[in-house]
């Protein structure tokens, strides 16, 4: 009876999708172009020698690489065999790398040998557990993943027997306290999460997607829908203004995604203005805040191409989103907000007590629905903790609008207590980011002997402007009339860049160590 209700899962329409574009193209890199019959092929091939080693239904694989072809050619395999996927960061480090596979029991590590060859033979040396290095190309202490896959004869591809709540992938945080979590994702999760995406993100009819990011984390995100949409994805070999331009006005890109922070750079280009963008029809954009000031000359630049998402990776990616067409430059306030909730979830803003707050009031966001982690990989009280009260606790501050707009006020964990009152950093970068003399703006806490904690700003400021005292007297004073002079910064760094974290977010742990 229960097979009676199954749905169908992300492998079953994979092999749909390569069943029907046959001689489409579907992934470049570089210089190689892979049309949709090649990537069935090569995937199969890869399904091949990972069965040949034993590797199936249930298990733990986890992958190390730069962008490179062979990197969606594995992700579809392991797919294809009901495996669990476990992504490691290109730019992390040993101890970062060798908890996440000891954490996840990863029996498998494939690797890209070219730029990661020592890293594996440092983490056969450490983490005991792994049977079998499978590299992309030759290797010193691996298999050669490519060549074994060459020997194989290309078979029709097999959607796997698998059940929606079965292990998919663990996915680790960013671990800004403590280890970082494994956050444990099923088949159903990734399968929702896809359909939502292609429900509600406004897919270009003719998607040429260019990927910027790491395939192995958030350029991950777009192999899916753009496989089911028939589309093509284009990977840049790194991001910088030029390569994006270069790579949109030579492949006519119909849609992209970006961090915040690499639209401020495409903003402070020179090719801004002069680049041809007229095929761009979709630039995704989330992972972090984004300045409503930019945002805005980001739309008068390139016009109204821009959807914002929003998620975690306990819940990931489409919680909320905000069209096109939201983007509103006929009210200025919408650009602060991060769009509407998703139809396909339940989401409550909920005060401390786990109670719905009032239309207008903040609360902390919570969700329910098919995109919701399985839990935390071998850490049940801190499972137990996040979905207390059979909600999922973001730990992100939102309040809605009177049109149903959701806005991030900030998270939970950053909100600054001064005195008695809560400062929430977001809102103070916001009006500080809107001075035409700066270019990003961080907000954080640092200890204060008389109020507990006081408001300090980090500022970058655009090219030609140089620190003064009078512009710390205006930027004090807009945040003053603004939100009122408890949340005006009560000192000023002024920097010529930001840390960020491994995925584009500020880094705010490393300022207030820093600064505090």
């Amino acid at each position: 009876m229960d097979k009676l209700y199954e749905p169908r899962l992300c492998p079953h329409m994979v092999v749909d999708a390569f069943s029907r574009y046959h001689e489409q193209p579907f992934l470049m890199v570089g210089d190689k172009t892979l049309s949709y019959g090649d990537t069935r092929d090569l995937v199969s091939q890869f399904v091949q020698v990972l069965q040949n080693k034993g590797i199936g239904p249930g298990s733990r694989v986890a992958l190390l690489s730069s962008n490179r072809p062979e990197v969606v050619i594995s992700m579809l395999a392991v797919s294809l065999l009901g495996c669990c996927y476990t992504p490691l960061h290109p730019l992390g480090s040993l101890d970062d790398h060798a908890y996440a596979l000891d954490d996840s029991d990863a029996e498998v590590l494939i690797y890209d040998a070219a730029n990661y060859d020592e890293r594996a033979a440092q983490i056969s040396e450490r983490v005991p557990g792994i049977n079998h290095l499978l590299a992309f190309g030759p290797s010193s202490v691996g298999s050669d993943l490519i060549a074994l896959a060459a020997a194989a004869t290309p078979q029709p591809l097999v959607a796997p027997a698998l059940s929606g709540d079965e292990l998919a992938a663990i996915t680790y945080t960013g671990g800004t306290t403590g280890k970082p979590k494994g956050v444990m994702l099923s088949y159903s999760n990734l399968t929702y999460m896809t359909m939502m995406q292609m429900q509600e993100w406004d897919f270009p009819e003719e998607l040429r997607l260019l990927i910027t990011t790491p395939l192995s984390h958030a350029g991950g995100a777009n192999v899916f829908p753009t496989l089911l949409k028939g589309g093509t994805l284009y990977v840049a070999p790194s991001f910088s203004p030029d390569v994006f331009f270069d790579m949109v006005e030579k492949h006519k890109i119909t849609a992209t995604m970006l961090v915040p922070i690499m639209i401020y750079a495409l903003l402070d280009s020179p090719r801004a203005t002069t680049a041809d963008m007229s095929s761009m029809e979709c630039v995704y954009y989330g992972a972090s805040a984004i300045s409503p000031s930019r945002l805005r000359a980001a739309i008068e630049t390139w016009g109204k191409i821009f959807v914002q998402f929003f998620g975690q990776t306990e819940a990931p990616t489409c919680l909320v989103n905000m069209r096109r067409n939201d983007h509103d430059l006929d009210i200025p306030d919408r650009l602060s907000a991060c769009g509407r909730p998703s139809q396909w979830v339940h989401l409550e803003l909920l005060d401390d007590d786990g109670n719905p707050v009032s239309r207008g009031e903040s609360g902390e966001i919570c969700v329910r629905g098919p995109l919701v982690m399985l839990g935390y990989n071998k850490l049940p009280e801190q499972t137990a903790a996040a979905c207390e009260g059979g909600w999922l606790h973001t730990g992100d501050i939102g309040r809605f609008d009177d049109d149903g707009f959701l806005y991030i006020v900030d998270r939970k964990k950053d909100m600054i207590v001064t005195g008695a009152f809560n400062v929430f950093p977001r809102e103070v970068e916001d009006v500080l980011s809107a001075d035409v003399a700066v270019k990003q703006a961080v907000v954080f806490g640092v200890p204060d002997e008389r109020w507990g904690e006081a408001v300090k700003a980090v500022i970058v400021l655009q090219e030609g402007e140089v620190p003064s005292e009078s512009l710390v007297d205006r930027l004090v004073s807009a945040v003053k009339v603004a939100k009122g002079s408890v949340q005006a910064p009560k000192s000023f760094e002024f920097v010529d860049a930001i840390p960020l974290t491994p995925v584009g977010k500020p880094d705010k742990k490393a300022l207030r160590l820093a600064y505090s």
